[in-house]
Order: C-alpha cells, then structure tokens, then sequence
C-alpha cells in the first residue's frame, strides 16, 4: 500500500475510530497508579529505520529507568533489519505488521494486536508524532501506562484524549530528546510532564552498537576487494547516498551529484553510488555523465542494511541526502555530509560529531513537518537544496577527507 493511500486512511477513517476509542477510555477507563513497577513495556515505532538510531539514547533510559523491563519493539516488517542490527531486543520480542496490502495491514493488525495483549504490557511508548494508527495499537495493547506524543491546542491532527502520559510534541527541540521525554512522561509527573524532567543536552552519540549476523568483516573485505578492486586501491573512498526514498523532494540535484563525482574522481578519490534497487537508474545515470573510472555502482551490491554498514567501515566519506543512511552511517567510523532542506537537523540532525548538515535556510524551509503529515507544498522545484552548490560541498568534503583517521588496516 502506497504511502498517499495510508495517508488518506488515517486522515478519514483515523479520528473518527480515535474520537471512539476516547470515548470509550472515558467512560470504562482506569486511572493507572504510575508507582507500580514497568516490567514490560512496548515501543511503537513504525515509520523510517533511520528514527532508531536518533531513539539509541531513548533505549538507554528505559533500561537505567526501568532496569528489569522487558522492551518490546513493534515496526512494519519491512523496517525490522535496523533493530535486529542494532540488537535493541531480542527476536521473541520484535512484532511486526506487513503493510503491503489492505488485507495483509488488517489481517496483521489483529494478529499483533492478541499477541501483544496477552503479553500484559505495563506500558507502551508511541513514538510516532501524529499517526492516529499508532495511536490506536497504544490503546489497542492494553498497556496501563500510554506514553505519546500530543499537539495540545494544535487545530487538526487530532488522535484521541486516551494518552494518559502525554507530552506536548515540541517542533524545536531535537527528536531523540523527544523521544527521552517519552520515557520520563511514565513517572507519572504533573501535565505537561516535560516541567518535572531534569535538563538533558542532546547526546553526541546514539549509544548503539551494530551486531553483525553471520560470517566476519574479513571475508567481506576479501569480497570487495575482487569485486572492486579500483575503490579499494584509491586513497580516498567516497560513498553517494543520491535518492530521496519515500520523500524525492528531499534530494540534492542529480547534476550537482554528478559534477562532484567528476570532480573528486579527478583528484584520484573513488566515488561508489549507494542507494535502493529502485536507484539503479539514478546511479546508471550519475556514473554515465561522470565519465571516470573511478565512479562506481554500489546499487544492488549492497543487498542489506548490514552489507550497507559493513561498506561504510571500508569507507572515508558519505554525501547523503536526509535518510537511513546518513543514521546509520553514524554508527561506524566513517564521515558524513548530509543535506537538508524539507526538514531541518535541529530536529533529526545524526548523533554523531563526524556529521555536517549542509542546510541553506532559505525561507520556505523546513516544509515537512509532523503537522502537514510530511506532505510538502513545493512544487518540486527545492531551491532549499538547490542552493547548495556542487562547489561549496567539494570543498566541505576536502576538509573532511583530510580530518579523516588513518583507515584501519583491515579495510585497506
């Protein structure tokens, strides 16, 4: 099912069945004592893998909070490689719902829903900003304490009174605190929670570790270097993230792209082209008009999220548009830049200090915000991104290939 068609389901059917549901919560309703122990508690996070990296320090406060806690994670199944990557919980306790069809969603929604029910859950963080569906499998889990996100005199976007841990969603304040405060609206502290939560800075990293499944980094290495032997001979390895996944506003211009191949190629740097199986085409392209030997198609070698991390440790510097990849890539050594336009860095920036968010701040920009559902209104024509220029990003890249740390000899 496409992401307009979801969209259109939560924005019909979605307040309706929350307006129900609240009413239902308000007349049988209990009010939950918050001083009874957590032992388990739910995380719905549905939508981007790269959102779990940015919760790293969110899983880290549940587990010093609520020691003994048993964590379950719910996610569309398609978005399930980044948490068995990053062992956030083990595999009994992962859920999953297959969001390809109408008939697979529902059918999935009742099967979860009677699992996760009988696991009698002491409490659920929804750390989606305004998905009423999310919403509804919070209240749907039968969980006592319900921690989420809540626009407060915010016209529209309404998902129901039945959060009985609710914050108030601060679009100035960087996600992954956001997420914290999730976890310190379940002490039960006075509405909003946010006044009784001690000061938090953003954390300089996720905390999160990657845990490969089978075989060793050795025998990737091996791999790569018969498969491509002129990016590993090069003295300086660089990696393009160039598609825009689910949201192509949010990609820097095709042609900017490919004059700085062309431009890092001919100072003897090899450029690989990373992306979906659906940016074939796009990386067909960049590596054509580019011309060099040295531009090189990643798309489709990399057939996982942990092949795509194992490249990043064999790499110096990734150029990204705002995505997984950039997240991902702060969990390995290699530098990012990483561009930003419909949505800004204050609020999804990576957590890393080997990151740079290229932002031109132009006036329209961010457009894509939790309160238009990520829907912009440009017209395509994203001057916030287009205003960078393959020039300023070149030198950016230099300086950054020369702070980078002498590769360890294994990926050489």
């Amino acid at each position: 099912m496409n992401i307009h068609t979801q969209r259109r389901i939560d924005a019909w059917a979605g307040p309706l069945l929350c307006g129900m549901v609240s009413l239902w919560d308000k007349c049988f309703g209990r009010t939950p004592n918050p001083s009874e122990p957590i032992q388990k508690v739910l995380v719905i996070m549905l939508s981007e893998m790269g959102s779990m990296v940015l919760a790293g320090p969110m899983f880290t406060q549940i587990r010093k909070n609520h020691p003994s806690a048993e964590i379950h994670i719910l996610q569309l199944k398609r978005n399930q490689s980044v948490v068995r990557l990053l062992g956030l919980a083990p595999e009994t306790h992962l859920h999953g719902i297959d969001d390809s069809g109408l008939f697979s969603l529902l059918g999935d929604l009742g099967r979860v829903l009677w699992r996760l029910r009988g696991l009698k859950l002491d409490a659920v963080i929804d750390c989606e900003l305004f998905s009423r569906i999310s919403a509804l499998l919070a209240y749907g889990c039968g969980a006592r304490l319900r921690a989420g996100f809540t626009p407060h005199t915010q016209e529209g976007l309404y998902r129901g009174s039945f959060f009985n841990a609710a914050i108030p969603y601060n679009p100035y304040r960087h996600i992954t605190l956001q997420f914290m405060a999730l976890v310190y609206a379940l002490s039960g502290a006075s509405v909003p929670r946010t006044k009784a939560m001690p000061l938090t800075l953003k954390p300089q990293d996720s905390g999160l570790q990657v845990h490969f499944s089978g075989g060793d980094m050795a025998s990737f290495t091996r791999d790569l270097r018969r498969d491509y032997p002129l990016f590993m001979k090069a003295e300086k390895r660089i990696l393009f993230y160039a598609g825009g996944g689910l949201l192509p506003i949010r990609a820097w211009p095709v042609a900017y792209y490919t004059a700085l191949a062309k431009a890092l190629c001919e100072l003897g740097y090899a450029v690989g082209i990373i992306g979906l199986p659906e940016d074939q085409v796009l990386a067909h392209t960049i590596q054509a008009e580019c011309g060099h030997v040295l531009c090189l198609n990643f798309v489709g070698y990399t057939k996982n999220l942990e092949a795509l991390t194992r490249l990043f440790f064999h790499s110096d510097l990734l150029i990204t548009n705002d995505g997984g990849p950039g997240h991902f890539a702060s969990l390995t050594p290699i530098r990012t830049l990483m561009f930003f336009g419909p949505e800004t860095s204050v609020l999804y920036g990576p957590l890393t200090p080997r990151a740079i968010a290229l932002e031109s701040h132009v006036a329209c920009s961010p457009c894509v915000t939790a309160y238009n559902h990520r829907a912009t209104p440009c017209d395509g024509d994203n001057q916030c991104l287009k205003q960078i220029l393959p020039a300023q990003v070149l030198d950016l890249a230099l300086t950054q290939l020369e702070l980078c740390e002498p590769r360890d000899a294994a990926y050489v």
